[in-house]
């Protein structure tokens, strides 16, 4: 009985050091994967009448002849390429696809950033992207905004997407009134950027696109190498609180090579479509869909990965409070050291969880079709 804590303590730093390694050791040039083009049809709300435009959405497609297939679909100011990890984790055993979101990087955007881009919108992204693909149905991976993404696309489709892995960021039902950011800011005070963003879009994309390698430098932070206690709480700024730190250091979790793609990628187009997120107009037209829908349980299985020092919010906590486990009522919930990007900052541990998990999804499914077969004879 006296060994097993200590086990685990060795087990637990050993997985640790092989995080460290990996970081440090694995090798990904994003610009080793071709990128394929999907033409999808959007809507082009404003200047009205709304028009039906054609977006080209790119996205990366590995192991193509696999039998199962992952989505992997990132957040806020992420890139395809942020699932570097899971793709090297994940490359042998499924087929992903791993697209960048309309206004991200080389994916084009209708122009308007506060009417297109809500959730309705990215979830016809993927549909199409999978279909360019000829995928059928998908396993949906998400992180940050990219888990929402995921939710609602097993909500609308779940003829599509089987089930659901959200990191980071919680399920955030519509199925109450609409909140309002500003109201939430007085509870989570670190949600105060958002509002900058919204009320001034012109003011916040200036501030973002005037140097985007402190941009990035900025956002992209561990639990080892965090940003300053104030960030994230003006109103006024994004980047305000660096303002005392000449050059902020590199991202902990990137290669010289990586940090250069994703400053290269967010110069085609800037910051200001992926803000998209942010927007009141955005947030009140998904909100105003899932209320047309009516339906806001998501039955399929799913995976919520929390990690335990994000600057941003207690997402164990926030998930409670938005009753996510009543909504996903076949959720699993994991806790794991990191901050924001866990699955970059703590890749061994965070791919553990998701092939254990993964694994008995599968166990699951061939019990279950066993169970068809025998009723059958």
């Amino acid at each position: 009985m006296y060994y097993r804590p200590k086990f685990a303590a060795y087990v637990s730093a050993a997985l640790t050091l092989l995080s460290a390694l990996h970081s440090a050791d694995a090798h990904f040039n994003p610009r080793e994967h071709p990128r394929k083009v999907a033409t999808c049809k959007a809507l082009k709300r404003t200047p009205e009448p709304a028009t039906i435009i054609e977006l080209s959405l790119g996205y990366v497609d590995i192991n193509p002849n696999a039998q199962k297939t992952i989505m992997m679909v990132h957040g806020w100011p992420s890139l395809w390429s942020t699932w570097s990890n899971q793709i090297q984790e994940f490359k042998e055993d499924y087929r992903l696809v791993v697209p960048n979101l309309r206004g991200f990087g080389e994916s084009t955007h209708p122009g308007d950033t506060r009417t297109s881009g809500n959730m309705g919108d990215m979830v016809g992204d993927l549909v199409c992207i999978l279909e360019h693909a000829g995928v059928s149905s998908a396993i949906c991976m998400g992180h940050d905004w990219g888990s929402q993404v995921c939710y609602e696309a097993a909500r609308m489709r779940p003829d599509i997407f089987e089930a659901v892995i959200g990191a980071v960021v919680p399920y955030i039902p519509s199925a109450g009134p609409f909140v309002p950011i500003k109201q939430l800011v007085p509870i989570l005070p670190k949600l105060a950027y958002q509002l900058f963003f919204d009320s001034t879009l012109d003011a916040a994309t200036a501030e973002l696109d005037r140097d985007i390698r402190r941009t990035v430098r900025a956002t992209l932070r561990t639990v080892s190498s965090p940003p300053p206690d104030l960030y994230l709480q003006s109103q006024d700024s994004f980047l305000d609180a660096w303002g005392h730190v000449e050059e902020i250091p590199p991202v902990p979790f990137f290669t010289a090579e990586e940090e250069d793609y994703f400053v290269e990628q967010y110069s085609i187009q800037g910051f200001r479509y992926t803000l998209q997120f942010y927007m009141t107009e955005n947030r009140y037209a998904s909100w105003q869909l899932a209320q047309s829908q009516g339906n806001h349980t998501i039955p399929q299985p799913a995976l919520a990965i929390y990690p335990l020092s994000d600057p941003v919010a207690d997402w164990m906590v926030a998930a409670r409070l938005l009753k996510t486990a009543e909504l996903v009522p076949n959720l699993s919930t994991e806790l794991l050291e990191g901050a924001h990007w866990v699955h970059l900052e703590n890749p061994v541990k965070f791919n553990a969880i998701v092939r254990a998990w993964l694994r008995k999804l599968d166990e699951s499914k061939n019990a279950e079709n066993q169970h068809h077969v025998t009723d059958e004879l």
